[in-house]
């Protein structure tokens, strides 16, 4: 029996591709732009001596610059996850730390594969682009989903503040005092544009659009109506922050009874893939008596056409939004 490497190859180049990714970022910006630490990034930058106005200007400029360069090629496909991801590196540098990707999965494809020049070219752009797009990917749901859990704590600890005497802004700024990233950052920026003169609830709306957040758009719809109408804004905001953490709490019970469902379906869909990959691994010429014939590049076409059906149409049965 022979047993081919270069499956696990392939691996093991995206998975350096991802971790020299992640190593690029916080060698470029520290230890704080991750979301492990409990002091938040905003708050840190100031402890260094940072004047409020540049650190201001610095994080409004990473929270809105991916949307605003779509035209760059490719860029498009990654514009809206790295606005939710917050990612600090500029448009322009992340293109060009996908095109330093290309070039080390390409290097690594050369040195460990026999493959021709076309297939490792082809694989190269897929590693470079696909691997940053997993990154920012993930950096975004995992953002999300701290955002989502910290907000319920915010809300409560706003109403405290109120509670207590305090006017909004005040209760905002306790807010980025307190509360770790991702929140701690972003209701900082809050505090310091309505230090500058902007109206809170135009920073939260543009932060309730940003992050695509329903709970955070209740709570600029809250506060848009209590400076309108007037009332007790304290109790509105406890009012909201019990119907978040019951939603909150009704997400997780639908997420628990999807969740054999949504396994099943992610076995389903990577069990011929896992085969594929095995008999690549243990028979690599398993293929060699037909893959020269007519039909075999367009039966291999219909059969992955198959396989991202099947995978889409798992994705829909097992997600149900609340």
């Amino acid at each position: 029996m022979v047993l081919s490497a270069t499956p696990i190859i392939y691996g093991l180049i995206f998975v350096a591709v991802l971790l020299l990714v992640e190593g690029i970022y916080l060698l470029v910006f520290g230890k704080s732009i991750s979301l492990n630490s409990r002091v938040n990034r905003r708050l840190e930058m100031l402890d260094k001596g940072a004047r409020r106005e540049e650190v201001l200007e610095q994080l409004r400029k990473e929270a809105h610059q991916h949307m605003g360069v779509k035209s760059i090629p490719l860029y498009s496909l990654l514009a809206k996850k790295a606005q939710k991801a917050n990612i600090a590196f500029s448009p322009e540098a992340l293109v060009g730390i996908m095109a330093l990707l290309c070039l080390v999965a390409f290097l690594g494809l050369s040195i460990g594969t026999q493959a021709s020049l076309p297939v490792r070219i082809v694989m190269a752009v897929a590693m470079g682009v696909g691997g940053v797009y997993f990154w920012i990917n993930g950096k975004a749901n995992k953002r999300i989903k701290l955002a989502e859990e910290q907000l319920p704590d915010a809300v409560e600890l706003m109403v405290r503040s109120l509670r207590v005497g305090h006017p909004f802004a005040s209760a905002v700024q306790a807010v980025a005092r307190e509360i770790a990233d991702p929140l701690g950052t972003e209701f900082g920026i809050i505090a310091d544009e309505a230090a500058y003169g902007r109206n809170v609830v135009d920073s939260l709306r543009d932060l309730a659009e940003r992050l695509e957040m329903q709970d955070l758009r209740f709570l600029a719809v809250a506060v848009s109506i209590q400076q309108t109408s007037g009332g007790n804004l304290a109790e509105v905001l406890e009012g909201l922050s019990k119907v978040i953490r019951s939603r909150f709490r009704l997400f997780r019970r639908v997420k628990a009874i999807t969740a054999e469902p949504k396994w099943s379906g992610m076995f389903l869909s990577g069990f011929p893939l896992a085969v594929l990959l095995v008999i690549q691994v243990v028979a690599p010429d398993y293929y060699d008596n037909v893959k020269d014939t007519p039909a075999f590049i367009p039966m291999a076409l219909v059969v992955a056409a198959l396989l991202g059906a099947n995978v889409i149409f798992m994705k829909i049965m097992t997600t149900i939004r609340v």
